[in-house]
C-alpha cells in the first residue's frame, strides 16, 4: 500500500534514533507530523521558529550519541530557524533541520514562501541540500544525519519540496540506510601520542583545557582516568564545563589566568584557540601545545601546536594511558597541583566575601549567590544573558556533565527556554533552571506559552537592571553616559507576563526574598518567573574585547 513522503521522512527519522521533533506548523511539512504520529516520535510545536532550532540544538547536546531534529517551514519558517542554525554550527552541535518547499512543480514560478533555502543555509551547515523525489527521502536524510555527526560535529540542512513530501511510494520502493550517529572510535597516530608524552616527561608546570570535542566524543570518562593518572592542574570552558568533577583534585576555575602564565605545556583537550584563549595569547610563547580535537583542521589554528593528536578524544587518553604503562612513563604533577591549589583557594576567599552585599536593588553576584546555595546535582542550569550569565559562570558550581548549557561561541540570546524545553522534555525528574538578562528574556519569553501547554515546570530566574548592561557599561566608558542609547529597558514586570501566560510569578527586590521565592516557584509545579531587580552598574566596566 503506497504511503506520503512524510511517513518516510517520520520512519527514516526514527531509524536515525530521533525521539522528538521541534516545530511551528506549516502546511509545507505537515505530513512529517503525520509520520511522527505513526512512528511515536513526540512533535513539540513551539512560537518561533528559531526556538524549535535552539531545542534541537539542546537536544543532541543532551543526548551525546544522538541527533537533534527540527522540522520548519519555507520562507520566514527557514529564514527565523536560521540563527539558531548558526549557533549550532559554531557550537558543533549535531542537528538535522528539514525545511519545508514550495512545490517542486511550480519551482521558480513565485510559489507562496518560495525561496533558495539552500543557498541561505549552506553557508552556517556542513550540509544542505533537497530531495526531489519521494521515494529518496529515507536516503536524503541517512545522507543528512551522516554529515552532521561525522568529523566535527555540526547542522545538516534538508529542503523537502511539499509535493515531494506528499507524493505517493510503496514502502518496498524506499530504501532506508543504516544511520550511525554514535562518535566514532578513532585513534591517534601512536608516534604522535609518544612524542605528547615525552613533552609531558619534560614540563614541570603543565596544565589541561577540557573543551567541546571532551563532550562530542563521550570522552569524560577517559579524560578523568588520565588527569586522575597524572594529577595534571586542569580547567574548562565551553561543552567542556562538567566533563571534570567540580570536586576533583585536579579541577580549577580560580587560578586559570595565573596557570597560563606560567605553564610550560598545555593540553588543548578539545578547546580551541578562539577568543576564549585569546586565539592563543594566553599561552606562553615559550610553552608546548598538545593539541587533541576530532578533526585534523583545527589542529594549530591561530598558532601552531608542537604536537596534534586527532581522533576521538576517548580513544586518545585510552592511548595515552596505555602507552604510558607500556613505555613506563611516569607523569606525577601534583606539587605544581598542590601550587595552584593554595593559590585557588585565596582567590575562592576573596570572591566569597564579594558574595553577601545585602544592599537594595540586590548586588548581581548576590543574586548568584542565592542560586549557587539552591542548585543541586540534579538541577540543570540554563544561561541566556550577557553580564548576569557571566557573573554566573564564575559563582554557580556545574556540579555533573550535562548541568550547565549556554549558547556557546556564538554568543546567541534567546536559548533559555528552548533549551529549558529539550532539557525538561528529555529529563523529566530533574529541576531545570534558566539564569537570564532582562535583555535576552525578551527574545524567546514567550516560549513560555509553550512549557505551559506541554506541562514543563521549568524556572526562570531574570536578572533585572533595567539594561543591556554588557552593553551599557562600555557605551557609557568610551562615549560619556550623556551619549548613551539604546542601551536602557525598564524594569519591568516579566513575572506578570508569565503568569498572564498561565504560569507562576514572583518579584523579587531584597536579597532575603531570593530563596523563598525559588523554593515557591519550583513547588508550584508549573512554569515560574522570578523576576529579580538588581543593581544597574552604569560604571562598572572594566575593559574587554570582542575579538
Amino acid at each position: 500500500m503506497p504511503v506520503h513522503g512524510g511517513k518516510l521522512a517520520a520512519r527514516a527519522l526514527k531509524n536515525a534514533g530521533v525521539d522528538c521533533v521541534f516545530t511551528l506548523c506549516g502546511g509545507h511539512v505537515m505530513p512529517i507530523y503525520d509520520g511522527c504520529l505513526d512512528e511515536g516520535i513526540r512533535v513539540i510545536d513551539v512560537r518561533h521558529e528559531q526556538a524549535a532550532v535552539h531545542a534541537a540544538d539542546a537536544w543532541s547536546r543532551l543526548h551525546p550519541g544522538k541527533i537533534g531534529c527540527a522540522v520548519l517551514t519555507a520562507g520566514p519558517g527557514v529564514t527565523d530557524g536560521a540563527t539558531g542554525v548558526a549557533n549550532a554550527w559554531r557550537a558543533n552541535s549535531p542537528i538535522l533541520v528539514i525545511g519545508g518547499q514550495g512545490p517542486l512543480s511550480r519551482i521558480r514560478c513565485g510559489s507562496l514562501q518560495e525561496m533558495d533555502h539552500v543557498a541561505v543555509m549552506r553557508p552556517i551547515t556542513k550540509w544542505a541540500d533537497s530531495c526531489y523525489a519521494t521515494r529518496r527521502i529515507p536516503e536524503y536524510i541517512g545522507m543528512a544525519v551522516r554529515h552532521a555527526v561525522s568529523g566535527i560535529p555540526g547542522p545538516s540542512f534538508l529542503e523537502i519540496p511539499m509535493d515531494v513530501l506528499m507524493g505517493q511510494e510503496e514502502w518496498s520502493d524506499a530504501w532506508f540506510p543504516r544511520v550511525r550517529t554514535e562518535a566514532q572510535h578513532v585513534s591517534p597516530d601512536r608516534r604522535e601520542v609518544l612524542r605528547a608524552l615525552q613533552i609531558l616527561r619534560e614540563a614541570r608546570r603543565p596544565i589541561l583545557m577540557s573543551g567541546t570535542s571532551v563532550k562530542w566524543s563521550n570522552a569524560s570518562r577517559e579524560l578523568r582516568e588520565f588527569i586522575d593518572e597524572t594529577r595534571i592542574p586542569s580547567f574548562a570552558n565551553g561543552m567542556g564545563r562538567g566533563t571534570i568533577p567540580y570536586d576533583s583534585p585536579q579541577f580549577f576555575m580560580r587560578v586559570r589566568r595565573e596557570a597560563f602564565d606560567k605553564t610550560d605545556a598545555v593540553i588543548l583537550a578539545g578547546s580551541t584557540l578562539d577568543f576564549r584563549l585569546n586565539f592563543g595569547r594566553s599561552i606562553p610563547k615559550d610553552a608546548a601545545i598538545i593539541q587533541l580535537e576530532m578533526d585534523n583542521v583545527l589542529i594549530g589554528q591561530n598558532r601552531d601546536s608542537d604536537v596534534g593528536l586527532v581522533g576521538n578524544l576517548a580513544c586518545t587518553f585510552e592511548l595515552m594511558l596505555q602507552l604510558m604503562k607500556d613505555e613506563s612513563v611516569q607523569l606525577d604533577f601534583s606539587s605544581w597541583r598542590d601550587e595552584l591549589r593554595v593559590r585557588e583557594r585565596e582567590l575562592e576567599a576573596q570572591v566569597e566575601r564579594n558574595l553577601n552585599s545585602d544592599e537594595v536593588p540586590i548586588d548581581p553576584m548576590r543574586l548568584c549567590r542565592e542560586i549557587r546555595d539552591f542548585v543541586d546535582e540534579n538541577t540543570i542550569v540554563i544561561g541566556d544573558g550577557g553580564d548576569i550569565v557571566a557573573t554566573a559562570a564564575k559563582i554557580v558550581p556545574v556540579l555533573r556533565e550535562g548541568a550547565w548549557m549556554d549558547p556557546g561561541p556564538l554568543g546567541t540570546l534567546g536559548v533559555g527556554m528552548p533549551f529549558a524545553l529539550a532539557a525538561q522534555v528529555a529529563h523529566p525528574d530533574r529541576r531545570v533552571l534558566i539564569i537570564y538578562g532582562d535583555g535576552s528574556f525578551g527574545l524567546n519569553g514567550f516560549e513560555y506559552d509553550t512549557a505551559v501547554r506541554f506541562n514543563l515546570p521549568i524556572v526562570g530566574v531574570v536578572g533585572n537592571d533595567a539594561a543591556w548592561g554588557q552593553m551599557m557599561r562600555p557605551q557609557v566608558s568610551l562615549f560619556g553616559q550623556e551619549r548613551a542609547v539604546a542601551t536602557f529597558l525598564g524594569y519591568t514586570r516579566y513575572d506578570r507576563v508569565v503568569e498572564a501566560l498561565g504560569g507562576h510569578g514572583e518579584y523579587v527586590e531584597r536579597p532575603e526574598e531570593i530563596r523563598p521565592a525559588l523554593e515557591r516557584a519550583f513547588a508550584s509545579g508549573k512554569p515560574a518567573c522570578v523576576n529579580v531587580k538588581i543593581k544597574q552598574d552604569v560604571e562598572g566596566y572594566k575593559g574587554g574585547s570582542y575579538g
